[in-house]
């Protein structure tokens, strides 16, 4: 669902849960039924915390950056022949690697086990990344990364190594899950198997006709899907009172990008223990280009799938009541990963992985009826690239339980409770709201359309007043980049939020404020701690001014979160507290850069805006040549990088430069003197430079004199860091 935004001044304004932290190195996909996130098959590894040739990126959460994006904001690049290689930290026989690859190139990733390359690699490709949705207020290109997955043809144990190495193309390499997939299932007795019916599982001839008549021929009995990759060209409608069922998710493989597709059913409907991998490469939201559209009819189910290069993996629409969706991947959807769109009764949505979707996560959208009496439970939700991890737009008696949401980006929190309506007619939250057991890392974020953040937990009256009882409970928030907890009305006319209660929240390390209140209303806060809280304990600035007042009603138990920032006329930027939230940032990233002249198009903005492909020129044959940035403050910087694109078409070359600096920006000193520095795609175009001591200041120039590759001054990117 595309997402409609305010404009809003900004001065108005345990392993369990580690998967999809980034808290650790290795990490185990289990947690109990009461615990946050789903009990999943795989244990997955950040590349970052392996051993790799490689450059690592970020921390980032600037939008439109690929650290951004990434698991735990970071990730690892690697130019063609560099590896990264993980220690396996569980008995498996397959992988699945999250990656991206520069937009329009495709390539593949040797794969090697204890140092022995095995035949059979891991093909990535930008083909379905880089989407671009003009139309929705404030974004970016986005949706970088992509998963390829593999099975290795051969059991590995914990220890053992597995490495992967770039041949032809650079691969940014994220994540990687580790798991022992089980053999294929066998048919059920009594089933219709869809090969009986003519479909071909190689792949190459059409087997939608087979699918349809396997339905028809197991009216309340099972279709099978035997090991295979079928292809189906148009969309399976009229079903009903029947089970599909495949050999396993790695097994059985149907190829669509519409896979049902019916606006009703008399239901009794359920998809089981197969994958279906679409094409879709763009999102058109007029195309039903999803895995379920509209209705699979009460009483039904969708348990053990892989859901991977859709539009959305279920646009639920019509009756869907009593539906149970448990035990699915649902992986680079261009929008939603599932939305409930009314008329949803007794739904329960349990125990799913969701990874890089290009819109909320999982939503509830309460058109044309409320949604009511269900669920989303003890789901792990990781990089929702445009907006939430787990949206509820109104509906009546709805439940968000033990769920663990991370890395959310650009127009979204991890968790929203919200009217906003988007359409009519549309139906509030109503009744009581339960928010409870729920973790939340790295969620909130930026939003270029306010000009401020989005918490981590927002409850939004967007088009009316929150008149619901919300309940927030059990809630723990680490290291969110901006606030804890919002209150706002994002459409701008200051609707109350009222009935909120948050007891019992452990909030550790956020980047401004516990307590983000934009509107009026009142909530009551118990047994809520913080440390780490970055500028203060509350920003409280009802907007539009005058709209009213925002009551917090300490109810007991609150700790380390007391003060309140005192200028409603100024947000509070992250950092300007304690701690900062990325505390290895790159302080030249977006920053304004000047030169003493460039050429053409390659102005010197193009070596802050993280992207290395492309870069700055000088004036040519015109040395010496100044390049200037001002990081906004003066800050104690000790290395500063110096890159050029990595493609291999640029040849090695030698630059002479000294680094100046500058408090003021108006006298400079030498901070580093003159030197020549070699840039070498062998090792990635990558110069670092050492400040002696931490060198005190704002403007960063790099004066040059020489380059032997080009009668010109050429950097990609430029950056700084405190450490």
């Amino acid at each position: 669902m595309s997402r409609s935004v305010r404009s809003m001044p900004a001065a108005a304004a345990a392993t369990a849960v580690a998967l999809a932290a980034g808290l650790l190195g290795a990490t185990t996909a289990h947690s109990a039924a009461s615990a946050a996130g789903a009990d999943l098959p795989f244990t997955s590894v950040e590349a970052e915390t392996a051993t790799s040739t490689g450059t690592r990126i970020g921390p980032d959460h600037t939008q439109g950056t690929l650290a951004s994006e990434a698991s735990g904001r970071q990730a690892v690049r690697l130019a063609a022949g560099q590896r990264v290689e993980f220690t396996v930290p569980r008995t498996a026989n397959a992988v699945n690697v999250a990656y991206s690859v520069p937009d329009g190139q495709s390539g593949t990733l040797d794969v090697y086990v204890n140092g022995t390359k095995l035949a059979k690699s891991l093909p990535v490709t930008s083909k379905y990344s880089y989407v671009d949705t003009s139309w929705i207020a404030g974004a970016k290109t986005h949706h970088f990364y992509d998963n390829a997955r593999l099975l290795l043809g051969r059991g590995v144990q914990a220890g053992d190594k597995v490495a992967l190495q770039a041949t032809s193309t650079q691969v940014t390499v994220d994540v990687a899950d580790f798991e022992q997939v089980a053999a294929a299932g066998t048919r059920p007795a009594g089933s219709v198997s869809v090969t009986d019916k003519g479909a071909d599982p190689g792949g190459q001839g059409d087997s939608t006709q087979a699918f349809r008549d396997a339905i028809s021929a197991a009216q309340g009995g099972v279709v099978w899907i035997p090991p295979g990759d079928y292809r189906i060209t148009s969309s399976l409608q009229g079903v009903a009172n029947v089970t599909l069922q495949g050999a396993g998710s790695w097994h059985s493989v149907v190829h669509t990008s519409r896979f049902i597709d019916q606006s009703n059913s008399s239901g009794g409907v359920r998809l089981k223990d197969f994958a279906v991998l679409g094409e879709v490469t763009e999102r058109v939201d007029s195309n039903p280009d999803n895995f379920v559209n509209g209705s699979l009819g009460p009483n039904s189910g969708v348990s053990g799938m892989w859901i991977q290069h859709l539009k959305v993996g279920l646009w639920l629409t019509g009756n869907n009541d009593n539906l149970v969706v448990e035990n699915n991947r649902i992986l680079d959807t261009t929008a939603d990963g599932l939305n409930l769109n009314g008329n949803a009764r007794g739904v329960r949505v349990r125990n799913n992985f969701l990874r890089n979707n290009g819109d909320d996560a999982l939503a509830m959208w309460s058109l044309y009826a409320p949604d009511t009496n269900s669920s989303f439970e003890n789901n792990t939700i990781t990089q929702p690239n445009l907006a939430n991890g787990i949206a509820v737009y109104g509906g009546t008696d709805i439940a968000v339980k033990n769920n663990l949401i991370s890395d959310t980006n650009a127009l979204g929190s991890g968790i929203a409770i919200s009217n906003q309506k988007f359409l009519d007619p549309f139906s509030p939250l109503a009744g009581t709201i339960t928010v409870s057991g729920n973790t939340l890392v790295r969620t909130g974020a930026l939003n270029p359309n306010w000009g401020h953040p989005m918490g981590a937990l927002r409850v939004d009256s967007y088009d009316s007043a929150i008149e619901a009882n919300v309940s927030i409970t059990n809630t723990t928030i680490t290291d969110s980049p901006y606030s804890a907890f919002e209150f706002v009305s994002g459409g701008g006319r200051g609707h109350a939020t009222r009935n909120i209660t948050v007891d019992g929240a452990t909030v550790s390390r956020v980047g401004t404020v516990v307590v983000q209140a934009e509107t009026p209303g009142a909530a009551r806060f118990s047994n809520v701690r913080a440390t780490g809280v970055g500028v203060a304990g509350v920003y409280n600035c009802p907007y539009p001014t005058g709209s009213g007042t925002f009551t917090l009603t300490d109810g007991g138990g609150n700790s380390g979160w007391d003060s309140t920032w005192s200028n409603c006329n100024a947000w509070p930027q992250p950092g300007s507290g304690n701690p900062d939230p990325d505390p290895a940032r790159n302080l030249a990233k977006g920053r304004t850069a000047t030169a003493s002249g460039s050429q053409d198009v390659y102005t010197p903005g193009r070596a802050v805006d993280g992207d290395a492909n492309t870069y700055w020129e000088s004036s040519n044959n015109a040395f010496p040549q100044n390049w200037t940035v001002d990081l906004g403050s003066t800050q104690p910087v000790r290395r500063v990088v110096l890159k050029l694109p990595p493609a291999a078409a640029w040849q090695a070359r030698t630059q002479t430069l000294s680094v100046q600096g500058s408090t003021d920006g108006s006298s400079y000193s030498t901070v580093v003197a003159s030197k020549d520095y070699r840039f070498d795609p062998a090792s990635g175009n990558t110069v670092t430079v050492t400040l002696p001591g931490g060198t005190n200041l704002r403007h960063l120039r790099l004066h040059v004199t020489a380059n032997t590759g080009w009668p010109a001054a050429q950097f990609s990117e430029v950056e700084a860091y405190l450490s």
